[in-house]
């Protein structure tokens, strides 16, 4: 996921400053290191926020960002975000990943928990069958998308009797994670995040936990080591951006998957995730000439 990136100006020197902020080898990790090696949560995490910070640096220097830029994450990439927004640098966001992908492969490893897509239904039913089960909607993600997540007994009844018209797909992750048993990871985040210097957001930055914008450094701060053990909720950051008449977004490496719940929630904006160092120069182009919200 690295390889191509690291043919760009300044790439391999900024890699190996925020590998010795995570304290893992992240230019090994992002080329020849192994599937089974990133998959673990404890690296996925860092060289994620590492790699999408490393982009995001690379098309500031192609382009003046508008002053009524929305910035928006997906869990981790929440951290990117907060970096986006001046609220972070980029050694602290990825030193943060760092630590909270350690803590939560450690909270996993206590009891056999883990994560399931619930897909489509009606989502009152979904919750209702989820609380019965004892398990929590860690992921309300859009329209007929929850993740359910908890015991690895209950995810088996769920998939043995989904809720009616829903189709369950069990998740690759190491835990329940964005719930209680995350709590472990939670309060040992809250021990390195005190330690770590904020400012104010220079851009609308929007919350997982509600899809509302966040004012302080502090508060951002705050909710970046609550987030760890509450629901993610995209599906309010989506409804907050098309209040905020975003129009275009451009999704951060490596993934595209908020590129398209955003085409299927928000019909008629302008879409982009950035997959290689060619669409660069697409995603200048589209900040240049409209407001832009950069979900990551």
């Amino acid at each position: 996921m690295l390889a191509p990136w690291l043919e760009l100006p300044g790439a391999g020197e900024r890699i190996g400053q925020w590998s010795e902020a995570a304290e893992l080898d992240l230019r090994r990790l992002g080329t020849t290191a192994d599937a089974d090696e990133i998959k673990d949560t404890a690296v996925t995490q860092p060289l994620v926020v590492a790699l999408s910070l490393l982009v995001f640096e690379q098309l500031v220097g192609r382009v003046e960002l508008p002053a009524d830029l929305v910035t928006a994450g997906h869990s981790v990439g929440e951290l990117t975000a907060a970096a986006i927004a001046g609220v972070l640098d980029g050694d602290d966001a990825v030193a943060l990943a760092a630590a909270r992908g350690r803590e939560m492969a450690a909270a996993c490893a206590t009891e056999p928990t883990g994560m399931a897509a619930v897909l489509g239904g009606d989502q009152d039913e979904v919750l209702a069958a989820l609380a019965e089960l004892g398990l929590d909607p860690a992921n309300r993600n859009a329209t007929g998308q929850i993740v359910a997540a908890g015991p690895r007994a209950a995810l088996d009844q769920l998939e043995a009797q989904p809720p009616q018209r829903t189709r369950i797909t069990r998740l690759a992750v190491a835990g329940a994670f964005h719930t209680g048993y995350m709590a472990p990871a939670r309060a040992a985040l809250a021990e390195r995040a005190a330690s770590i210097s904020v400012r104010d957001p220079r851009y609308t930055l929007l919350s997982n936990a509600d899809g509302t914008p966040v004012r302080t450094g502090a508060e951002v701060l705050r909710r970046l080591v609550a987030q760890v053990t509450a629901p993610v909720r995209w599906d309010a950051c989506m409804t907050t951006m098309r209040e905020h008449g975003v129009t275009v977004t451009v999704e951060l490496p490596p993934g595209r998957t908020l590129t398209g719940m955003i085409k299927r929630e928000l019909r008629g904006m302008t879409t982009l995730a950035i997959k290689q160092p060619e669409d660069l120069d697409t995603a200048a182009d589209l900040v240049t000439r409209q407001t832009v919200g950069s979900p990551a």
